[in-house]
């Protein structure tokens, strides 16, 4: 990281460039402080956070429901899966400026957009957390005279859930792709809109500024989910 920041700094010194083209980054401190001490920088953060919370947690639970019918019924599963993969054969990027007019540039077109980027990636793992539970147990469940909702709380849902935090984990950076996505196609507020309305003036500071605050909302997205996993998967500790 300092070697990095000792790279960037001299980059900006002596490689001749402009400032609108590479700013030095104490002038980036500098601007990121000025947002903050003005609120601009918290109102666009807070903004683009509900949009990415909003879409995981809708997509997330969208795709755990679909992804366990799909792996309970293979009949559902051969009917499902061509508009399942052909959903993914469509950039996000080509559909974006249509869900923005459609549903209007507010908070849901882009909590809308966060949900389909999600989706996939939580769809697949939880078919494959589903159905990599042995066989052996569910007999052996059976056996025991156990109910559909007791063999899906006490078998299914504990054995498919490290894999299914693993695609939650890549659905947690790939949301805030989504909400980046809706914002530049078009909305008054949030990250992607700074990064929109700082590229019009030239102010590459703030697009500095705003890309580094999408990088550590990532990070910090990723870090909840990893805390999640630690605390749902403690069980696993204790059997080692």
């Amino acid at each position: 990281m300092a070697a990095a920041l000792l790279a960037w700094e001299l980059a900006s010194r002596y490689a001749g460039l402009p400032a609108f083209i590479l700013p030095a980054p104490g002038a980036v401190a500098g601007r990121a402080w000025e947002a903050f001490t003005d609120g601009s920088l918290l109102l666009h953060t807070a903004v683009t956070l509900a949009e990415v919370l909003l879409g995981l947690l809708a997509g997330t639970a969208a795709a755990v429901a679909l992804g366990y019918a799909v792996a309970k019924s293979r009949l559902f599963e051969r009917l499902a899966s061509p508009f399942l993969v052909a959903s993914q054969a469509i950039p996000i990027v080509a559909i974006a400026p249509l869900l923005v007019i459609w549903f209007g540039p507010g908070m849901f077109s882009k909590a809308l957009i966060c949900a389909l980027i999600v989706f996939f990636p939580v769809l697949v793992n939880t078919i494959v957390g589903v159905r990599a539970v042995p066989r052996s147990l569910h007999d052996l469940m059976r056996s025991l005279r156990a109910r559909r909702g007791q063999i899906l709380r006490r078998l299914e849902v504990p054995a498919a859930l490290p894999i299914l935090l693993g695609g939650l984990r890549i659905g947690a950076t790939l949301s805030v792709i989504g909400a980046v996505v809706g914002e530049l196609v078009g909305a008054d507020k949030g990250l992607g809109f700074l990064v929109n309305a700082a590229r019009g003036r030239y102010d590459t500071a703030l697009v500095f500024v705003a890309v580094f605050t999408l990088i550590l909302l990532a990070l910090a997205l990723y870090g909840a989910v990893a805390l999640l996993e630690k605390k749902l998967l403690s069980w696993q500790e204790a059997l080692l």
